[in-house]
């Protein structure tokens, strides 16, 4: 975890402001979501777009 942390903490001091901005914020909606317990329920991209493509097959 610490050198997530430290990934992060490069990025977040590499990255435009306002794309650090969005990052941080996203992060902490995971991290209220994991608080509540609620991560599990959520739809993951992949799967979304699994579904997007049978949506789409003829």
């Amino acid at each position: 975890m610490d050198a997530l942390i430290e990934e992060l903490n490069a990025k977040l001091s590499y990255w435009e402001p306002a794309i650090a901005d969005q990052v941080r914020h996203c992060i902490l909606e995971i991290m209220e979501m994991a608080d509540q317990d609620v991560l599990d329920i959520l739809r993951t991209r992949t799967v979304e777009q699994e579904v997007l493509d049978l949506l789409d097959e003829p």
